[in-house]
């Protein structure tokens, strides 16, 4: 017998849903909620509008905001003493990843103790969470429906995930208009991460029927329209297609987990801080060439999402197509650049080898990787 889990939070989605974060705070409890945001998003008016609209409601507000893209232990913590302190009873999170991973971090901290690495894997949350509302402000992470928080363990210069169904928000709020504001190499980075949630849950060991629909679909989309939203910021035909993309994205690998790629960029993350979409971008491509022995049908069927014509083609020439496919793409929005352009040493490998070989995301890859095969991807990646 199969079975199968399915978690999704309940999702508002639109142009103009960000009117929405007040009611839905107050819906869920909140009587003070804890705003998590960066600087970036607030200089973009969004917080601003996110406070009328809690204020409108009635709810008192603190801000936190000191956090960077890729968010630290040390941030973390701070935010946890500053929630505590300040009597919030929730938390909203207005932004992208960083802002997102950090309130689920936060969360945990304020209500469990301890230290992160005390949560490090999966499913060691013991007590409840504060209630939580996601609004992303990119098109990417997917984490204002997902069961992870990824933070930079300092001392160990690795990206720690922290996966739970705990960590699942209880309201996501998906509106496209934020997207505007944010330039065009950000959109490629986190156009770039949500490709890659959709192929790697679509191969992944825990893809499902369910999940195998939103992989797909995220896939579709994002070769229809990231080239688009790149070249033209104020497309919002193409950032409401993003946005769903990164959505549905997001629902599959919260259920199908993802694989090597993630494994490995955690670490680049963690020890070199790039944007984890152009780490992606750096590696996908050579892990899809690794696995594309374990699930040829699934990579052809990817090809024929990305736009391929795979009619006329077998198995491993249709599989072959989507790799041929990514890196079209991956040129097209301007992140075909290597990991030694990005700072990686020939002498960092070995240990991030071993890292990537301990990450959760690693678990649901479709081929068995040892570490002298991951030695080879990131060599290849360079």
């Amino acid at each position: 017998m199969n079975i199968s889990k399915f978690v999704a939070p309940e999702i508002i989605f639109g142009q103009g849903s960000l009117s929405q974060i007040g009611e839905s705070a107050a819906r869920i409890g909140a009587s003070k909620v804890f705003l998590v945001s960066d600087e970036d998003v607030i200089s973009a008016g969004w917080v601003d509008k996110a406070l009328h609209y809690l204020h409108a409601v009635g709810l008192e507000t603190e801000i936190y905001s000191s956090l960077t893209s890729n968010p630290k232990d040390f941030e973390v913590l701070e935010g946890a003493r500053h929630y505590v302190a300040s009597g919030c009873d929730a938390i909203v999170a207005v932004g992208g990843g960083s802002p997102t991973d950090v309130a689920k971090a936060v969360a945990i901290l304020a209500s469990n103790g301890g230290e992160l690495r005390d949560y490090e894997g999966i499913n060691r949350i013991s007590r409840p969470l504060p209630p939580m509302v996601i609004a992303p402000s990119t098109a990417g992470a997917g984490s204002e429906v997902s069961p992870f928080a990824i933070i930079v363990d300092t001392e160990r210069k690795l990206k720690m995930s922290i996966i739970s169904k705990s960590l699942v928000p209880d309201i996501a709020i998906v509106d496209p208009e934020l997207l505007r504001t944010k330039d065009a190499k950000l959109a490629a980075a986190t156009g770039m991460d949500a490709l890659t949630h959709g192929i790697e849950s679509y191969v992944s060991l825990a893809a499902t029927p369910l999940t195998d629909i939103h992989a797909c679909k995220a896939i579709q989309l994002i070769a229809a329209n990231l080239r688009r939203a790149v070249a033209d910021r104020g497309d919002m035909e193409a950032n409401t297609n993003m946005a769903m993309a990164s959505l549905t994205a997001g629902i599959a690998f919260s259920n199908a987990i993802l694989g090597a790629t993630h494994a490995m960029t955690h670490q680049v993350d963690g020890l070199l801080d790039q944007h984890h979409g152009e780490a992606n971008a750096s590696i996908l491509p050579h892990v899809m060439e690794f696995n594309l022995s374990a699930c040829p049908e699934r990579f052809k069927h990817i090809a024929w999402s990305l736009g391929k014509d795979v009619r006329n083609t077998g198995q491993e020439e249709g599989a072959r197509l989507a790799i041929e496919g990514i890196r079209e793409l991956i040129a097209d929005i301007g992140l075909a650049k290597g990991l030694g352009a990005m700072g990686l040493r020939e002498e960092f490998i070995p240990l991030l080898s071993r890292n990537a070989l301990n990450d959760a995301c690693l678990v649901t890859n479709p081929r068995n990787a040892t570490v002298d095969d991951i030695e080879a991807i990131f060599r290849k990646a360079m």
